[in-house]
This record gives structure tokens, sequence and C-alpha cells, in this order.
């Protein structure tokens, strides 16, 4: 991995880097709640992502956690004083927790979550929302808030295109501890690693793989997948496909990486780390 970073302002709760390559990192940092996100690390979160979706060079996203745990989902004593308040203010709340898990779902780049220890409700989410998603084997799930009288409601969409209906209906409503093995059969996870070095080691390979490929291929496949999930099979989208790859066959990465397939040489995108 590349040392050369540059750290993007942020509150103390949660880390924001660039390196020299392109692979920004989102770091939750509130170790001593387990990274429990309240309203500011909500804010936190949405302000950082809009920040890299702007920025010129990101090519990846790594959504990763400091301490012991990715994330124990939503801080109770948050979830305790927002019982309090009106309707109206717990609705305007929701909504920033829908657009956070909205945002992440589509950033315009490839985005890799690498997940630790536990991941309880909103960190489910969260996971669901990245287009990778990989853990320690002693990682551990769950979908706990009816255990609390709640539901997972803004997340519910994410974990159902996850792990399907029919996985979700039973680990919603018996809000049981998901093992990593099971995670990865659910479709939660693509891979399992037996510890931290080899989750490492996992997510450079990722990297690697990601920055040998066109960036505007890769985003445009991104694109492309959520067209085809939201779409029917009917000639509206017969048409759209037939469009892109029209379209990015002129571009002019297209065009390079054509060209370098055939002059065998690397494209200028793909270069060493």
């Amino acid at each position: 991995m590349s040392r050369s970073e540059t750290v993007i302002p942020t509150p103390e709760q949660l880390i924001c880097t660039i390196d020299s390559s392109g692979i920004a990192k989102l770091t939750l940092n509130r170790t001593r709640k387990h990274n429990a996100f309240d309203g500011d690390m909500i804010e936190a979160l949405l302000t950082c992502l809009s920040s890299l979706k702007a920025a010129p060079d990101v090519r990846c996203l790594i959504l990763n956690a400091n301490g012991a745990h990715f994330s124990a989902g939503a801080d109770l004593h948050w979830m305790k004083s927002m019982a309090g308040k009106s309707q109206h203010e717990n609705l305007r709340d929701a909504g920033r927790l829908a657009t956070l898990m909205h945002q992440l779902d589509t950033f315009p780049h490839p985005t890799i979550a690498v997940v630790h220890g536990s991941a309880y409700g909103g960190a489910l989410g969260l996971i669901c929302c990245c287009d990778i998603a990989i853990a320690e084997q002693d990682a551990q799930f769950c979908l706990s808030e009816v255990k609390l009288g709640l539901i997972p409601a803004t997340i519910g969409p994410y974990v159902c295109r996850a792990m399907g209906v029919r996985q979700a209906r039973r680990f919603m409503l018996t809000a049981e501890r998901i093992s990593a093995t099971t995670a990865l059969e659910l479709g939660l996870l693509h891979s399992v690693e037996t510890d931290r070095d080899a989750l490492h080691l996992q997510m450079n390979f990722l990297i690697q793989s990601i920055l040998a490929n066109s960036p505007q291929a890769v985003s445009a496949a991104k694109q492309l997948c959520q067209r085809c999930e939201n779409h029917p099979i009917d000639q509206a989208l017969i048409n759209h496909t037939s469009d892109a790859i029209a379209a990015i066959r002129v571009s002019p990465e297209g065009q390079e990486g054509l060209n370098a397939f055939f002059d065998k040489r690397r494209p200028y995108w793909n270069k060493e780390r």
C-alpha cells in the first residue's frame, strides 16, 4: 500500500484519507463506543462521501474501522434521546440515515467493506451498501433491532437485496447472531479470511484488481448493475445496454484499453503500486 496519503479534516470519530493511487479510506474511529454511530457520525460520513464523490482522483473507497469492532450500530443513548423528541424530528433524523445508505450505495466508484469484530444493526446496512464485503472469520453480524422494540427500516432495502427477502425474514425476526461463515453463505460477504493479516492481503488484492481496470468502465459497470437490478428486461433496457456499449467503445478509455491490448502494453490507468 502507498504511504503517501492526504488526510481530509474530519471530526475525531471518523478518519478520511486518500492515497496517491486514488484509494480513499473511511475509518470509523469512535472506538470507546465500539464505533456506534449517532447524528454527528452520520453527518460526518455524509460530508466525507460528498467530498470523495467530487474528488477527481478517487478510484476506490475502503470502509473499515479502528478498535475491537467494526460497529455496534446505532448508539443506544442517541436512540433514547431521539425517543423523547417529536415525530417530525425523528423523521428528519431517520431521513439522514436513509440518505447515508443511499449515498454509499450509489457512490460512483467501487466500495469495499473490510469487517472485523461485530457489525450490528445499521452497521450491517453500511456493509450491504458496499460493492464488495470481506471479513475476518471471527466477525459476527446481527439485525438486532426487534430486541429493542425497533425495526431495521432504513437499512431494510439493502439488507433484503443482499441476502434475499426469504433469509431477511428469518434474521430480522429472530435477531439471532450471524457468523461470518453464515454471512458468506447468505451473500452478505464475498470472502472470509482467517485473521487480520489475511484480511488485509485480500483487501490489497481487490484494490490491485480494481486499479488494473479502466476507471470509466468500472463506474459504468457499477451503474449498469444498478440499472439491470431495477428494470425489467424489456426494449428500454435492451436499448440502454446497446447505447452504453456503443458509447464506451468510442470513449477515450475504451480506445486506450483496446489499443493497449493489441500493443501488448499496460493501459495508462494500470500503474504499479
